[in-house]
């Protein structure tokens, strides 16, 4: 190993090696984005969650859409801020709680027939919405 290599860091986790594999991340990872690109104008349909794994994807298959993603001018800033254990923005955080609660309140009363469900679309609300207050708090 040169001095080069020894002085990058490696992965935590490998790439997969067949071409089906990292097929199957990128197909993933695109449905993801598209997923997450119709959350930003509909509120019932979380964004955050969906890039992060879109990125989670591209990241197991390939490197190309993966800085793509990472450097897309409408997720990357975001993407890079929660990778990096850096934080969020307060007005970024404020806008992700406030559309977490009123899309699961919204499809929870009007889609949600059974209380069970109802208490489930709740519970993910709660557990976004500590997870997103524990988050540092960036500067603008």
């Amino acid at each position: 190993m040169s001095g080069e290599e020894a002085g990058k860091a490696k992965s935590c986790e490998p790439r997969p090696r067949g071409r089906l594999n990292r097929a199957v991340w990128n197909v993933l990872g695109t449905f993801f984005v598209v997923l997450g690109a119709i959350g930003i104008a509909l509120p019932v349909l979380p964004t955050t969650p969906f890039v992060l794994l879109a990125a989670a994807c591209y990241a197991k298959g390939s490197e190309r859409m993966h800085c793509w993603l990472m450097n897309n001018k409408y997720f990357g800033k975001y993407l890079r801020d929660y990778a990096e254990h850096r934080g969020m923005p307060m007005r970024a955080k404020i806008v992700s709680i406030l559309f977490v609660w009123a899309g699961i309140l919204f499809s929870a009363y009007f889609f949600v027939p059974v209380l069970w469900g109802q208490i489930a679309m709740v519970a993910v609300a709660i557990g976004v919405t500590v997870h997103l207050l524990k988050l540092k708090t960036l500067r603008s």
